[in-house]
């Protein structure tokens, strides 16, 4: 991408049913609509093929697993050629047998797989029992080269890890970005919601501050039942946004509703927060070897 040029982004949230073509027919309705409204980048949400299936555990939900490449970075690939924008998806894939991954591709203007992401931080909690689905990554924080930038692509619950969010800047990510799955537990009160939504807002808007980099985070909405538990279920809270360099709000979908959002990011604007703000210069990587370890006793 040339120093001077804006790149606008697309964040395509929708609500999940439980046909996985109906979903897909969603997300390409919204990255069509992206690419009208001028989009060159389009970001979908965490496993938008399919409600988010790790409520519970089932060893038949395996069978919703597929290849990369396989038929749905096929299709996204074609989307991504025929409207000319870059598409990031996010799929359950099969790498082999017993061997599965939360993975994000990358489709290129041309079509092509431009790389993938293997989801590192897998979580275990309560409505999110991913570790029964997912082996962790085993790639490392690698940006992935597309025609509109180096994009630092992770997934969900990578956004909590400041460490994450570091090495895809430290490897020269132009922009950070966050395909997610997060809602509400039933039994959350009100001001429970808010102070956990926030504190989702707050530690992504961190991390672009941390790293002078924007920031753009896709997620989605609307109520999906637990199926072995008829009075459970998660609601997930949408709010999708992006922010720019300094953790300036640029724009945010609603908490309830099908939208797609639209940001203008100045990637040059980075550069220029960076020289008020050196904190790559100052770091001191000489004394920070206890972050190797898991706990200070």
């Amino acid at each position: 991408m040339a120093s001077g040029e804006q790149l606008v982004v697309a964040l395509v949230q929708h609500a999940c049913g439980t046909d996985p073509d109906r979903n897909l027919q969603r997300s390409e309705q919204g990255i069509r609509e992206a690419a009208a409204g001028g989009a060159r980048l389009v970001l979908l949400q965490e496993l938008h093929r399919t409600r988010y299936f790790c409520q519970h555990e089932d060893p038949a939900v395996f069978d919703l697993a597929e290849p990369i490449p396989g038929p749905t970075t096929w299709w996204l690939g074609q989307l991504a050629e025929e409207l000319g924008v870059v598409i990031v998806g996010s799929l359950f894939e099969r790498r082999a047998p017993g061997l599965h991954h939360n993975t994000a591709v990358v489709l290129d203007t041309d079509g092509r797989l431009a790389g993938r992401y293997r989801k590192m931080h897998i979580p275990d909690d309560p409505g999110y029992y991913e570790k029964f689905y997912f082996t962790p990554g085993d790639s490392g924080f690698e940006p992935v080269d597309t025609s509109v930038g180096r994009l630092g692509v992770l997934v969900c619950w990578d956004q909590w890890f400041p460490e994450a969010a570091r090495l895809m800047s430290l490897a020269g990510a132009q922009l950070l970005l966050y395909p997610s799955a997060i809602g509400w537990a039933g039994e959350d009160d009100h001001a429970e919601r808010e102070r956990q939504r926030d504190a989702w807002t707050v530690i992504q808007r961190a991390h672009a501050v941390a790293n002078a980099l924007p920031v753009a985070v896709c997620n989605r909405h609307g109520y999906e039942p637990d199926p072995t538990d008829p009075s459970a279920g998660a609601t997930f809270w949408g709010s999708s946004f992006a922010c720019g360099p300094q953790g300036e709000m640029l724009a945010q979908a609603s908490s309830d509703s099908d939208q797609v959002l639209l940001a203008r990011l100045d990637l040059r604007h980075s550069e220029t927060v960076r020289r008020m703000w050196p904190f790559l210069r100052d770091r001191r990587v000489d004394h920070y070897r206890d972050l190797l370890r898991l706990y200070r006793d």
